[in-house]
Protein backbone atom coordinates (compact mmCIF):
# COMPACT_ATOMS: atom_id res chain seq x y z
CA UNK A 1 0.00 0.00 0.00
CA UNK A 2 1.20 3.50 -0.73
CA UNK A 3 1.93 5.73 2.07
CA UNK A 4 -0.39 8.65 2.02
CA UNK A 5 2.48 11.24 3.32
CA UNK A 6 4.59 12.37 0.46
CA UNK A 7 5.42 15.54 0.71
CA UNK A 8 9.27 14.45 1.17
CA UNK A 9 11.34 14.73 -2.19
CA UNK A 10 14.38 14.57 -2.91
CA UNK A 11 16.48 16.89 -5.44
CA UNK A 12 18.46 15.26 -7.98
CA UNK A 13 21.65 16.77 -9.15
CA UNK A 14 21.71 16.58 -12.72
CA UNK A 15 22.29 18.97 -15.66
CA UNK A 16 20.14 20.20 -18.68
CA UNK A 17 20.65 21.36 -21.82
CA UNK A 18 18.63 24.67 -22.36
CA UNK A 19 18.80 27.72 -24.80
CA UNK A 20 16.54 30.59 -25.33
CA UNK A 21 13.01 31.56 -24.85
CA UNK A 22 12.26 31.81 -28.76
CA UNK A 23 13.85 28.57 -29.32
CA UNK A 24 11.22 25.80 -30.45
CA UNK A 25 13.12 23.08 -32.33
CA UNK A 26 15.77 21.31 -29.55
CA UNK A 27 18.11 18.07 -29.62
CA UNK A 28 16.75 16.40 -26.69
CA UNK A 29 19.42 15.53 -24.32
CA UNK A 30 19.59 12.21 -21.69
CA UNK A 31 23.85 12.13 -21.09
CA UNK A 32 25.33 12.99 -17.92
CA UNK A 33 28.38 15.61 -17.92
CA UNK A 34 29.98 16.52 -15.43
CA UNK A 35 30.15 19.89 -13.82
CA UNK A 36 32.61 22.11 -11.55
CA UNK A 37 30.57 25.51 -9.99
CA UNK A 38 32.73 27.97 -8.26
CA UNK A 39 30.23 30.32 -6.08
CA UNK A 40 30.55 34.38 -5.57
CA UNK A 41 30.81 34.21 -1.79
CA UNK A 42 32.20 31.39 0.63
CA UNK A 43 29.11 28.80 1.68
CA UNK A 44 28.76 27.63 5.26
CA UNK A 45 27.67 23.86 4.78
CA UNK A 46 28.18 22.67 8.65
CA UNK A 47 28.84 23.87 12.18
CA UNK A 48 31.43 22.50 15.13
CA UNK A 49 29.99 23.37 17.80
CA UNK A 50 26.80 25.90 19.22
CA UNK A 51 28.28 29.18 19.32
CA UNK A 52 27.91 29.71 15.21
CA UNK A 53 24.16 29.84 15.52
CA UNK A 54 24.24 31.57 18.98
CA UNK A 55 25.45 34.05 16.92
CA UNK A 56 23.16 34.08 14.24
CA UNK A 57 24.16 32.32 11.15
CA UNK A 58 22.60 29.50 9.21
CA UNK A 59 23.52 26.55 6.90
CA UNK A 60 23.55 27.99 3.66
CA UNK A 61 24.40 31.49 4.44
CA UNK A 62 27.15 32.78 2.10
CA UNK A 63 29.88 34.81 3.74
CA UNK A 64 30.95 38.18 1.37
CA UNK A 65 32.99 39.79 3.73
CA UNK A 66 35.10 39.39 6.78
CA UNK A 67 36.04 42.37 8.68
CA UNK A 68 34.87 44.65 5.64
CA UNK A 69 37.29 42.97 3.50
CA UNK A 70 35.88 41.04 0.49
CA UNK A 71 35.64 37.10 0.69
CA UNK A 72 36.03 34.69 -2.57
CA UNK A 73 37.51 31.59 -1.34
CA UNK A 74 37.77 29.38 1.33
CA UNK A 75 41.47 29.98 1.85
CA UNK A 76 41.03 34.02 2.47
CA UNK A 77 38.50 32.79 5.33
CA UNK A 78 40.90 30.65 7.12
CA UNK A 79 43.81 33.11 6.59
CA UNK A 80 41.47 35.63 8.13
CA UNK A 81 40.38 33.66 10.77
CA UNK A 82 44.16 32.22 11.89
CA UNK A 83 45.45 36.01 12.15
CA UNK A 84 42.36 37.66 14.06
CA UNK A 85 44.26 36.67 17.10
CA UNK A 86 40.89 35.73 18.94
CA UNK A 87 39.25 39.01 18.62
CA UNK A 88 35.98 39.29 17.54
CA UNK A 89 35.19 39.43 13.91
CA UNK A 90 32.35 40.83 11.81
CA UNK A 91 31.01 38.74 8.55
CA UNK A 92 29.27 40.03 6.06
CA UNK A 93 26.79 37.52 4.45
CA UNK A 94 23.84 37.12 2.09
CA UNK A 95 20.87 35.30 3.20
CA UNK A 96 18.17 34.28 0.64
CA UNK A 97 18.95 37.56 -0.99
CA UNK A 98 19.59 39.72 1.84
CA UNK A 99 23.07 40.91 3.02
CA UNK A 100 23.29 40.83 6.97
CA UNK A 101 26.35 41.02 9.44
CA UNK A 102 27.09 39.25 12.31
CA UNK A 103 29.59 38.68 15.09
CA UNK A 104 31.40 35.81 15.94
CA UNK A 105 34.58 35.66 18.18
CA UNK A 106 37.14 32.40 17.28
CA UNK A 107 38.19 29.64 19.57
CA UNK A 108 41.59 28.57 19.80
CA UNK A 109 42.06 24.85 19.00
CA UNK A 110 45.22 22.69 18.87
CA UNK A 111 44.78 23.29 15.34
CA UNK A 112 45.07 27.30 15.82
CA UNK A 113 42.06 29.61 15.89
CA UNK A 114 38.87 28.26 14.79
CA UNK A 115 35.25 30.22 14.02
CA UNK A 116 33.22 26.60 13.99
CA UNK A 117 32.14 26.61 10.69
CA UNK A 118 32.80 24.80 7.90
CA UNK A 119 32.45 26.33 4.35
CA UNK A 120 32.99 25.97 0.55
CA UNK A 121 33.25 28.03 -2.79
CA UNK A 122 32.99 25.03 -5.07
CA UNK A 123 30.25 22.36 -6.34
CA UNK A 124 31.38 19.51 -8.06
CA UNK A 125 28.98 16.53 -9.28
CA UNK A 126 27.55 15.09 -12.60
CA UNK A 127 24.19 16.12 -14.25
CA UNK A 128 21.66 15.38 -16.95
CA UNK A 129 21.30 17.03 -20.41
CA UNK A 130 17.77 17.87 -20.89
CA UNK A 131 18.26 19.53 -24.40
CA UNK A 132 20.45 21.36 -26.78
CA UNK A 133 20.00 24.54 -29.07
CA UNK A 134 21.87 23.28 -32.44
CA UNK A 135 21.13 27.46 -33.38
CA UNK A 136 23.10 28.74 -30.93
CA UNK A 137 25.10 26.31 -28.66
CA UNK A 138 23.53 26.57 -25.91
CA UNK A 139 22.33 24.08 -22.65
CA UNK A 140 20.18 24.25 -19.73
CA UNK A 141 20.75 21.68 -16.99
CA UNK A 142 19.27 20.04 -13.71
CA UNK A 143 15.53 21.83 -14.21
CA UNK A 144 16.14 22.88 -10.46
CA UNK A 145 19.17 25.02 -9.03
CA UNK A 146 21.99 24.17 -7.05
CA UNK A 147 21.60 25.17 -3.49
CA UNK A 148 23.29 24.64 -0.11
CA UNK A 149 20.17 24.32 2.38
CA UNK A 150 16.88 26.89 1.50
CA UNK A 151 20.28 29.04 -0.43
CA UNK A 152 20.44 29.21 -4.31
CA UNK A 153 24.01 29.47 -4.59
CA UNK A 154 25.59 32.49 -6.22
CA UNK A 155 27.44 31.50 -9.59
CA UNK A 156 31.19 32.50 -9.84
CA UNK A 157 31.63 30.59 -13.12
CA UNK A 158 31.51 27.21 -13.80
CA UNK A 159 32.90 24.61 -16.11
CA UNK A 160 31.15 21.33 -18.37
CA UNK A 161 33.28 17.87 -18.48
CA UNK A 162 31.99 14.93 -20.20
CA UNK A 163 31.18 12.09 -18.09
CA UNK A 164 30.01 8.75 -17.82
CA UNK A 165 28.01 6.65 -15.75
CA UNK A 166 30.33 4.23 -13.77
CA UNK A 167 27.86 2.68 -11.13
CA UNK A 168 24.21 2.52 -9.92
CA UNK A 169 22.91 2.41 -6.29
CA UNK A 170 19.41 1.52 -6.72
CA UNK A 171 16.53 3.81 -5.16
CA UNK A 172 14.14 2.09 -2.21
CA UNK A 173 11.28 3.01 -0.25
CA UNK A 174 13.15 5.94 2.13
CA UNK A 175 16.20 5.97 0.25
CA UNK A 176 16.74 7.59 -3.39
CA UNK A 177 19.03 6.09 -5.13
CA UNK A 178 21.98 7.83 -6.90
CA UNK A 179 24.24 7.74 -10.39
CA UNK A 180 27.89 7.32 -9.92
CA UNK A 181 29.28 9.45 -12.49
CA UNK A 182 33.28 9.24 -13.65
CA UNK A 183 34.49 11.99 -15.78
CA UNK A 184 36.23 11.40 -18.80
CA UNK A 185 39.40 13.83 -19.33
CA UNK A 186 40.04 16.72 -18.34
CA UNK A 187 39.09 18.67 -21.22
CA UNK A 188 36.25 21.50 -20.76
CA UNK A 189 33.75 20.74 -23.20
CA UNK A 190 31.13 23.44 -21.90
CA UNK A 191 30.48 26.35 -19.42
CA UNK A 192 28.16 26.86 -17.51
CA UNK A 193 26.74 30.71 -17.70
CA UNK A 194 23.82 30.93 -14.86
CA UNK A 195 22.27 29.25 -11.91
CA UNK A 196 18.50 29.60 -11.23
CA UNK A 197 15.50 27.66 -9.73
CA UNK A 198 14.83 26.71 -13.19
CA UNK A 199 17.91 25.11 -14.23
CA UNK A 200 21.54 25.56 -14.99
CA UNK A 201 22.33 26.82 -18.50
CA UNK A 202 25.23 28.10 -20.56
CA UNK A 203 27.22 27.15 -24.10
CA UNK A 204 28.29 23.78 -24.52
CA UNK A 205 30.03 21.47 -27.33
CA UNK A 206 27.68 20.47 -30.52
CA UNK A 207 25.54 17.16 -29.90
CA UNK A 208 24.37 14.93 -32.38
CA UNK A 209 20.78 13.99 -32.63
CA UNK A 210 17.52 15.25 -34.10
CA UNK A 211 15.85 17.93 -33.54
CA UNK A 212 12.23 18.07 -32.21
CA UNK A 213 10.03 20.76 -31.47
CA UNK A 214 9.06 21.74 -27.64
CA UNK A 215 5.64 21.65 -26.49
CA UNK A 216 3.88 24.39 -24.72
CA UNK A 217 2.00 24.17 -21.52
CA UNK A 218 -1.22 23.63 -22.79
CA UNK A 219 -0.17 20.58 -24.50
CA UNK A 220 1.19 18.34 -21.62
CA UNK A 221 -1.32 15.74 -20.60
CA UNK A 222 -1.62 12.96 -18.35
CA UNK A 223 -0.68 9.81 -20.22
CA UNK A 224 2.32 7.91 -21.58
CA UNK A 225 5.90 9.56 -22.23
CA UNK A 226 9.60 8.67 -22.21
CA UNK A 227 12.11 9.64 -20.54
CA UNK A 228 16.08 9.55 -22.07
CA UNK A 229 18.37 8.79 -19.52
CA UNK A 230 22.23 7.71 -19.16
CA UNK A 231 21.85 5.17 -16.50
CA UNK A 232 24.83 3.07 -17.75
CA UNK A 233 28.11 3.90 -19.49
CA UNK A 234 27.17 6.54 -21.77
CA UNK A 235 24.77 5.22 -23.53
CA UNK A 236 21.56 7.45 -23.60
CA UNK A 237 18.52 5.11 -23.72
CA UNK A 238 14.55 6.06 -23.77
CA UNK A 239 12.84 4.33 -21.04
CA UNK A 240 8.31 4.36 -20.67
CA UNK A 241 7.08 6.74 -18.01
CA UNK A 242 3.35 7.64 -16.86
CA UNK A 243 2.08 11.48 -16.92
CA UNK A 244 0.10 10.71 -13.50
CA UNK A 245 -1.07 14.40 -13.48
CA UNK A 246 0.30 17.71 -14.56
CA UNK A 247 0.24 21.15 -12.91
CA UNK A 248 -0.14 23.86 -15.49
CA UNK A 249 -0.64 26.79 -12.77
CA UNK A 250 2.89 25.90 -10.63
CA UNK A 251 5.22 28.16 -11.37
CA UNK A 252 8.30 25.59 -9.61
CA UNK A 253 9.77 22.61 -10.57
CA UNK A 254 7.11 20.48 -10.18
CA UNK A 255 5.03 20.83 -13.13
CA UNK A 256 4.54 17.48 -13.21
CA UNK A 257 3.94 14.04 -11.41
CA UNK A 258 4.94 11.07 -13.27
CA UNK A 259 5.45 7.39 -12.80
CA UNK A 260 8.28 4.96 -14.12
CA UNK A 261 6.47 2.28 -15.73
CA UNK A 262 9.74 0.81 -18.03
CA UNK A 263 10.81 -2.80 -16.23
CA UNK A 264 14.31 -2.00 -17.87
CA UNK A 265 14.54 1.22 -16.36
CA UNK A 266 13.22 -0.25 -12.76
CA UNK A 267 15.61 -3.52 -12.55
CA UNK A 268 18.45 -0.60 -13.11
CA UNK A 269 17.55 2.19 -11.13
CA UNK A 270 14.74 1.30 -9.12
CA UNK A 271 13.19 4.15 -10.34
CA UNK A 272 14.19 7.75 -10.42
CA UNK A 273 17.71 8.17 -9.00
CA UNK A 274 19.67 11.50 -7.67
CA UNK A 275 21.69 12.20 -10.83
CA UNK A 276 18.70 11.75 -13.44
CA UNK A 277 17.75 15.34 -12.95
CA UNK A 278 17.38 17.04 -16.14
CA UNK A 279 16.65 13.72 -18.11
CA UNK A 280 14.05 14.79 -20.96
CA UNK A 281 10.35 13.75 -20.79
CA UNK A 282 8.79 13.80 -24.48
CA UNK A 283 5.48 13.07 -25.05
CA UNK A 284 3.32 12.99 -28.81
CA UNK A 285 6.69 13.59 -30.24
CA UNK A 286 7.55 16.85 -28.38
CA UNK A 287 9.80 17.75 -25.97
CA UNK A 288 7.44 18.51 -22.97
CA UNK A 289 10.21 19.06 -19.65
CA UNK A 290 12.47 17.04 -17.63
CA UNK A 291 12.88 14.94 -14.28
CA UNK A 292 13.75 17.30 -11.82
CA UNK A 293 12.60 15.63 -8.35
CA UNK A 294 12.00 11.72 -6.56
CA UNK A 295 9.63 10.96 -4.25
CA UNK A 296 11.77 9.21 -1.11
CA UNK A 297 8.65 7.12 -0.17
CA UNK A 298 8.23 5.71 -3.88
CA UNK A 299 11.70 5.88 -5.91
CA UNK A 300 9.17 4.78 -9.13
CA UNK A 301 7.79 8.08 -8.68
CA UNK A 302 8.59 11.77 -9.15
CA UNK A 303 8.58 15.67 -10.21
CA UNK A 304 9.08 17.12 -13.74
CA UNK A 305 9.33 20.64 -14.94
CA UNK A 306 7.70 22.11 -17.81
CA UNK A 307 10.39 22.81 -20.40
CA UNK A 308 8.79 26.47 -21.60
CA UNK A 309 8.93 27.17 -17.84
CA UNK A 310 13.04 26.37 -18.17
CA UNK A 311 13.24 28.17 -21.44
CA UNK A 312 11.58 31.22 -19.66
CA UNK A 313 14.47 31.38 -17.30
CA UNK A 314 16.89 30.61 -19.90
Amino acid sequence: MKKVFRAAVAGLLMLLLCTSAAAERLIPGGNTIGLSMQTDGVAIVEFSGTLPKQAGLKQGDLILQINGQPISCVQEVGAAVEHSGGAPMTLGILREGKEKTVTLSPLQTAEGWRLGIYVRDSVNGIGTVTYYDPDSGTFGALGHGVNDGATLLPLRSGSVLPSEVAAVIKGTEGTPGALQGAICGRKQCGEILQNTPQGIFGTIDPADGAAVETAKNSEIHPGAATVRANVRGKQVEEFAVEISAVYPYDSSDRNLLLKVTDPTLLSLTGGIVQGMSGSPILQDGKLIGAVTHVLIDDPTEGYGIFIENMLAAA
